[in-house]
């Protein structure tokens, strides 16, 4: 174990070791510049310990799509596009890669880019579901709902997994290869944030759930204020201007093919049925979800996955292909 701020500490951790996955990361804070200095300078120590071995180990980095910033409403951004990320969280998760890759001539170094993470425990998907559950609506920031690149947290193992065994690394001159030796770990289907409340709300029993649009210039000042309000308590808090920026994009949707080309990774179910498993978790357990009764109206919830499913009509072949397998 090691602290990302000492050096030392990150040495000894490396020694002696074959592969080190780096997960360690700041995605909340109340100073910007906690973000630099865990995600880009944290980093940099970490690989820098690894190159400083007798034999460096390969070096997995768990990064985000927010890295690589926002595409076009209607296109699906690539590895090899060229970076923009829009907030200070993903500027400093860019700035990490690019700490690590000036290591790339002597440490192995495989970068995977996960969408938005869901499953059991995760603090910001009970969110949306107390939303529909208590408030009996879904808020969505901005008039027109950005396509989402999401993954389960037992699908993004699997992809952490097979980087590690057989994924490509940065090369040394990683500025003539762009894209080479990083991943998207995203699932084939891209529901905007509004179409995710639409799935939800039959799982959580809520037929009446409507979505509410909040206009841009609101959506920064709710976020204002509650950055407001987490200052003066001391705790950073979910929702906040920086992350009211990344809402307020056409587009996250991000391809997986060199994943699947190079990894051979293929979710075994569809996003319907992985919101499915997530929320009779918490339903399971009624403390988590304010007002919650262990009811799932499965065969409405079913409704609502089928239709959904007609959004990326080419994934019930992937899938059938897969399960062939």
């Amino acid at each position: 174990m090691g602290d990302l701020d000492c050096s030392a500490a990150l040495q000894a951790a490396a020694s002696g070791v074959d592969l080190v996955y780096h997960f360690a990361g700041l995605v909340k804070t109340l100073r910007c510049r906690d973000f630099f200095a865990v995600n880009e300078h944290g980093t940099a120590r970490l690989v820098e310990s690894c190159a400083n071995q007798p034999k460096p180990p390969k070096v997995v980095i768990v990064s985000s799509i927010a890295a690589v910033g926002p595409t076009t409403r209607g296109s699906i951004r690539q590895e090899s596009d060229a970076p923009s990320p829009v907030s200070h969280y993903g500027r400093s998760k860019l700035r990490g890669e690019a700490a690590a890759s000036k290591f790339a001539n002597s440490v192995p170094v495989t970068i995977v880019r996960p969408g938005i993470v869901f499953g059991p425990r995760d603090t910001g998907f009970i969110q949306v579901l107390r939303s529909l559950r208590t408030c009996r609506c879904h808020f969505c920031p901005g008039m027109m709902s950005p396509a989402l690149s999401l993954i389960h947290v037992e699908d993004l193992v699997s992809v952490i997994i097979a980087a590690a065994e057989r994924g490509q690394c940065i090369p040394a001159n990683d500025h003539q290869a762009r894209g080479a030796g990083r991943y998207f770990a995203v699932a084939p289907e891209y529901p905007t944030y509004a179409e995710v409340g639409l799935i939800l709300r039959p799982m959580l029993g809520r037929k009446r759930a409507p979505v509410l649009s909040v206009p841009g210039p609101l959506a920064y000042c709710v976020g204002g204020l509650n950055e407001l309000v987490s200052r003066l308590r001391g705790r950073p808090a979910e929702l906040c201007v920086d992350k009211i920026r990344d809402a307020l994009v056409p587009s996250w949707a991000c391809s997986g093919d060199a994943a699947r080309r190079d990894l051979g990774f293929l979710p075994l179910k569809s996003l319907s049925e992985r919101f499915q498993e997530t929320v009779n978790g918490y339903l399971t357990h009624p403390e988590t979800l304010p007002f919650c009764k262990t009811h799932v109206n499965t065969q409405a919830s079913a409704r609502a996955g089928c239709s959904w499913q007609l959004y990326n009509p080419s994934y019930n072949d992937v899938q059938a292909r897969t399960l062939q397998r």
